[in-house]
């Protein structure tokens, strides 16, 4: 079982990292950077939202009934809506908010999300070493959008580059600790299966409450066009990625 402990660590950790990809833009001057933000703040939200949909809930619904993935669905939205309302971590009524306060949301729910994902890592990894490989390459490849995705939503509330890059790395590391965690409590039922749907319906909350908005807030016709057809690819492109996974 020691090999199976060391490809869960050395994946989950390479899967954290993936975190760094954000750091392409801070090679990219200010205004470019600025031009491109609302795009990804678009293809964050339909990301989200396609990937609760379509990935957390319809994983979930394998293992337990609808009623109750959409109960525990319910309970993820309703806590980050407490997250925002007893924190104080969305609106400021006084002064000038140098950060938007849900970049805090976006990192405690993609903290959430990373840990499942280190959950699935080591799941597949007790099932067999190429399984393992297998679908860590796959969950690897759907960290890079979401995380490219996450970087522009926290640079738009207001993080700086090389904060908002350490934050992500930090979160995105919080695999290791799933992958652990799952390799611990590999005869533990019921865990993953809370889990997944209770993110979905954090990241629901999230695109629902905090990114959509943002988006109605452009008046311009055409940027708004824009914005709206990087929502679609966001939510077209994590259906794909569930389709060409056999999903």
């Amino acid at each position: 079982m020691l090999d199976v402990l060391l490809w869960i660590l050395a994946v989950t950790i390479i899967d954290g990292l993936v975190a760094l990809v954000g750091g392409v833009s801070l090679f990219l001057k200010e205004k470019t950077l600025g031009k491109v933000i609302m795009i990804l703040v678009a293809f964050s939200a339909g990301a989200m939202l396609s990937g609760g949909f379509f990935h957390l809930l319809a994983e979930s619904l394998e293992s337990i009934s609808a009623m109750l993935a959409f109960e525990y669905l319910m309970v993820g939205f309703i806590a980050f809506f407490l997250i925002e309302k007893f924190l104080h971590w969305h609106h400021c009524h006084e002064g000038r908010c140098d950060e938007h306060e849900f970049t805090r949301l976006v990192l405690f729910g993609d903290a959430v999300h990373n840990a499942i994902d280190g959950l699935v890592i080591a799941a597949s990894f007790l099932v067999s070493i190429p399984f393992g490989i297998v679908t860590s390459l796959l969950i690897i490849g759907h960290e890079i959008p979401q995380e490219l995705g996450d970087f522009g939503v926290l640079i738009y509330g207001g993080l700086k580059k090389s904060r908002a890059l350490l934050y992500l790395l930090l979160v995105q590391l919080t695999a290791v600790i799933g992958g652990v965690v799952g390799f611990l409590l590999a005869d533990v039922e019921g865990l993953t299966s809370f889990l997944l749907p209770f993110t979905a319906g954090g990241f629901f909350y999230i695109a629902a409450s905090d990114l959509i908005p943002e988006l109605h807030k452009e008046t311009n016709l055409k940027k708004s066009m824009v914005s709206f057809a990087f929502f679609v690819i966001g939510v077209l492109f994590m259906l794909w990625v569930k389709m060409a996974v056999g999903g």
